[in-house]
């Protein structure tokens, strides 16, 4: 590793370029200065961009580090309403809830991202976490513990885009890793809804294709973006070239140890499919005994048919019921060479 980033314990202070950044210090001076400037543009607009936000020889190492990590990601095709959730088909059909976007991605989940990694390193600096805090003006902020969206590296290849949405949570940050040579570009409607509200008629006029009102721009490598995600449609427009665009996506709360779902999700023959953590974490516990020839409390060997049966209470999405009864025929083979 550049000794450039071993300087300092607090990751940020190696990678930021703090000559125009100052986030080291935000209690005095320029920093002081800075952060203000910061926080007025966060509540008169809703986002702030930061252009330049890393110095090019630490972006030159995290493209690189992002780059090498997309052997291992996976790719999603991803179908959703704007909120998030699933097509309602109870709902009028002119509501948004009723319509479904499509977009693919190339995703790393947080606990396939080393910490020994220069961007993990970054999203657990004390420093970056403490600037984002008081930008929002919030008395608290913490990085989410959730293993698989706390910090997402996604990558968006040519003729893909990342379809209208609104985030989960309430400010959203991103750190622009490679930008596409063409297209690509961050769009948003400011500050859409509320808790209460929603501004419908601007956003059905975005959705029908009219950007009248959005905000679009381009960003740089290295750029750093804080914007209230949770409240401002947004999506990225198809991406063109050669090269993917790549973004890290880091995740915050006022809440310590938070977990942002209580599902996580599963690419099954290319459709994506939510199963329960607890679910999840009871599978691969009764999995392990089933390889080992051992019928679990809601897997079990029916002795007649010599097949597999899952206990009802599991309540498995097909395709996932399908793909457990398939890993099952291990157990099944375990016996019957053990037999031998």
């Amino acid at each position: 590793m550049d000794n450039s980033f071993t300087a300092h314990d607090d990751m940020a202070l190696n990678l930021v370029d703090l000559k125009r950044y100052p986030i080291e210090n935000l209690e005095f001076g320029d920093g002081a200065k800075f952060l203000k400037d910061c926080q007025q543009k966060m509540d008169e607009d809703g986002w702030c961009n930061f252009d330049g936000f890393i110095k090019p020889n630490a972006l030159n190492a995290l493209e690189d580090e992002a780059t090498a990590l997309q052997s291992i990601a996976e790719t999603l095709t991803i179908k959703r309403n704007i909120y998030q959730g699933k097509v309602d088909t109870s709902v009028p059909k002119d509501d948004p809830r009723r319509r479904e976007y499509t977009h693919v991605a190339s995703q790393l989940a947080d606990d396939q991202i080393s910490e020994s990694t220069l961007i993990k390193q970054l999203y657990k600096s004390e420093k970056l976490t403490d600037f984002i805090r008081r930008v929002q003006r919030k008395s608290a902020l913490y990085r989410c513990a959730d293993e698989f969206q706390a910090l997402n590296i996604v990558a968006l290849h040519p003729g893909s885009w990342h379809a209208w949405h609104y985030d989960t949570t309430e400010c959203t940050v991103t750190l622009l890793l490679k930008a596409a040579e063409k297209g690509g570009e961050f769009a948003f409607l400011p500050n859409s809804r509320t808790d209460d509200t929603e501004d419908r008629e601007t956003v059905d006029q975005l959705l029908a294709g009219d950007m009248s009102k959005a905000k679009t721009f381009s960003r740089g490598a290295g750029t750093f973006t804080l914007f209230r995600g949770g409240y401002s449609l947004h999506g990225v427009t198809q991406v063109e070239g050669t090269n993917p665009r790549i973004t890290s996506i880091m995740t915050y709360s006022e809440h310590p140890n938070t977990i942002l779902s209580d599902e996580v999700i599963q690419n099954i023959n290319n459709d994506l499919v939510w199963v329960p953590r607890a679910t999840e974490i009871l599978l691969i516990r009764e999995l392990l005994l089933i390889f080992q020839g051992i019928n679990a409390p809601h897997i079990k060997l029916d002795a007649k048919t010599q097949s597999y049966v899952l206990h009802p209470e599991l309540a498995l999405p097909p395709p996932v019921r399908d793909l457990v009864l398939c890993m099952c025929e291990t157990g099944w083979l375990y016996i019957k060479v053990k037999v031998r």
